[in-house]
């Protein structure tokens, strides 16, 4: 293997398990350092940046000791606490050792930028198998699994790394003089963290083309072969990866960077049905403006293009922390990806005119691969990723009516539990054999948790299909999963008021047959902090009846309102019963020492609600309240 295709395959190496480290350093942020959102979001993000304004130390080091040394101490360093969390138990540890094994990431990026002078064939690489390896797992990660086969990968991926790393730093010709600046090279190093950001966010996420696929194929998911589910990553990885590779004509020069900020405005803009519209355009247009900053001369400043991917990291960071935090802080946060695009094409364009804008050849910077292998290449991509299969999708699977129905309502905080690992088996122990499960923040997608589709992941596990209503954006919402077929799938937003996360109501009528229909709306309300939601439970109460029409009916969710509260007796005078009464107190936040008692159960009159309970457990910072629902007579 010559040296330049040593160093691609080392960067690409290096960014799949970096990569795999941030899916778990950034919800560990949220959810231990966050303590289950008792932490001030400045602080979070204060804590947040503070590792990545930390590795800007990195490229002195490298300078002053020498890019070989420092990649293989931070290589090893990060490998061993990358397989560290493998086996961490969640809490501090988990945030501590995801924190170090960031570091030691960005350190080696720095030691690698240093001595690759040609970025974009391993970062197109890296960021490619790291979709198709998510996409495999059904965007569950190998460090929450917690079985043997996941030790075996990730033992097999680092033990790559490492023996990459060291082949490299050893072959490398170090007596070669580096004298000169490269700004093509340094600008390919600085859209390292921008095309992280916008790969994870949308245009190479499993998780984001799953759902966008359910919006296509109907919000319960049914009408989807899971051989397709991920169809948009399979024309998306291609589209990135022949963008970033093959030669760009001069006159095509400006279409990757328009093409990139038109999908992330889609994104930031659009309605969810165009999402896997985004996902494509945002591909395209992200590895052609990578193609664009591909060409570099030979020799470049030892430091500058370390100081240029550190930079860049942070740069994601910041980008990371203004995005989210819309949702606690209450501000727009639309704008940020197309900030991110419209930055990253202004520095694409820099680099084609640095080089010449002209490439009618392939660049200096690929890896020597012929127009049909690299077609070959593009092709294998496209159909690993179109015939991978995301969470198995499941049709419902009973018939007639029952004589009683289990409900169960839900906030699962996006998957993580207390202890801050991403548990779908205490998720399902929770739910227990439940017939109907209402779920609040649901999260399908978000770059924030790791970019996971937790809903599609449960639902699988626990065999049911579902109904999904977007509230925050087309990747955060609420949730109906049912054993029997639903029908007149319907949601509604809710009016704002000054609360910084979007709220909406979703019905869907449970059909079980012989003329036996239950109407369910799920809700999570949202109010401004210290303020009641008085407002949204009046907007969820008239859109729950009207919904109904009659027909017995269940809300239920996360009200964020106690019993005697203004919201609460909103439900209570529309005519409503307390399911959860004879339980009460019920306490069911936070998880580990319930003291309020704000997601409730609430039924119409001609429906006998009995065996209420908060389940006990560590799942998610709420208990799931469950109730047994008599169906006879109806």
């Amino acid at each position: 293997m010559s040296q330049r295709r040593l160093g691609t395959a080392t960067l690409a190496l290096g960014l799949v398990v970096l990569i795999d480290v941030l899916r778990v350093f950034l919800p560990s942020v949220i959810t231990i350092f966050g303590q289950a959102a008792s932490t001030p979001a400045e602080l979070l993000g204060a804590y947040a940046l503070g590792w990545f304004v930390l590795a800007l130390a990195a490229p002195v080091l490298v300078a002053r000791v020498g890019a070989d040394l420092v990649g293989v101490v931070a290589v090893l360093l990060l490998g061993a606490a990358r397989l560290a969390l493998t086996a961490a138990p969640g809490g501090r540890a988990q945030l501590w050792l995801a924190s170090a094994a960031l570091l030691a990431g960005l350190v080696w990026l720095a030691a690698t930028a240093a001595r690759v002078a040609h970025p974009v064939p391993g970062l197109v690489l890296g960021l490619t198998a790291n979709a198709l390896g998510h996409a495999l797992l059904g965007t569950y990660d190998l460090v929450w699994w917690g079985r043997w086969p996941a030790w075996v990968a990730s033992v097999a991926v680092v033990a790559a790394l490492l023996a990459a790393e060291t082949t490299f730093g050893r072959r490398r010709d170090t007596t070669q003089r580096v004298d000169d600046d490269a700004p093509p090279a340094r600008l390919g190093w600085l859209l390292v963290g921008p095309a992280l950001l916008l790969g994870g966010m949308v245009a190479l996420s499993p998780a984001v083309a799953s759902t966008a696929m359910s919006y296509w194929y109907g919000e319960a998911g049914t009408g989807l072969s899971p051989p397709f589910a991920l169809a948009p990553l399979g024309v998306a990885a291609p589209l990135f990866l022949l963008g970033a590779l093959l030669p760009v004509h001069r006159r095509w020069r400006m279409l990757p960077p328009v093409l990139l900020l038109f999908g992330a405005l889609l994104f930031g803009y659009g309605p969810p049905p165009l999402l896997s519209l985004a996902m494509l355009l945002g591909a395209a247009g992200l590895g052609g403006c990578l193609g664009l900053v591909a060409v570099a001369p030979a020799r470049q400043a030892r430091t500058g293009p370390a100081f240029a991917a550190v930079g860049g990291m942070l740069g994601f960071a910041v980008a990371t922390m203004v995005y989210y935090a819309a949702y606690d802080l209450g501000y727009p946060n639309q704008w940020v990806p197309a900030v991110v695009a419209a930055l990253t094409g202004v520095v694409a364009m820099r680099g084609a005119t640095v080089s010449g804008g002209l490439r009618q050849s392939p660049p200096e910077s690929a890896p020597d691969l012929p127009r049909w292998r690299l077609a070959a290449l593009a092709a294998i991509v496209a159909l690993a990723a179109a015939w991978l299969h995301g969470p198995w999708l499941v049709s419902s699977n009973r018939t007639g009516p029952p004589e009683r129905v289990r409900l169960v309502a839900y906030n699962i905080r996006m998957g993580f539990g207390l202890d801050g690992r991403f548990d779908l088996t205490a998720l399902e122990r929770a739910v227990g054999r439940a017939d109907v499960v209402m779920l609040s923040e649901v999260d399908r997608g978000w770059l924030l948790n790791g970019g996971h589709d937790t809903l599609g992941l449960l639902a699988a596990r626990l065999g049911m299909p579902y109904v999904f209503a977007p509230a925050a954006d087309p990747l955060w919402g609420d949730a109906v999963l049912s054993r029997w077929p639903v029908q007149r799938a319907r949601t509604r937003p809710l009016p704002a008021v000054g609360a910084p996360t979007g709220a909406q109501a979703l019905g869907v009528t449970v059909d079980f047959g012989a003329g036996v229909r239950l109407a369910v709306v799920s809700t999570h309300l949202q109010p401004p902090p210290g303020a009641d939601p008085v407002v949204q439970a009046r907007a969820v109460a008239d859109f729950a009846t009207g919904y109904a029409d009659g027909a017995p009916l269940v809300v239920a969710g996360d009200f964020n309102t106690e019993p005697g509260d203004p919201a609460f007796t909103t439900f209570t005078s529309a005519g409503l019963v307390d399911a959860l009464a004879p339980a009460r107190p019920l306490p069911t936040s936070p998880a580990d020492d319930p003291r309020e008692q704000i997601d409730h159960v609430f039924v119409s009159p001609d429906l006998v609600a009995t065996d209420p309970v908060a389940v006990p457990g560590i799942a998610s910072d709420h208990l799931p309240v469950a109730v047994t629902l008599t169906l006879s007579g109806l």
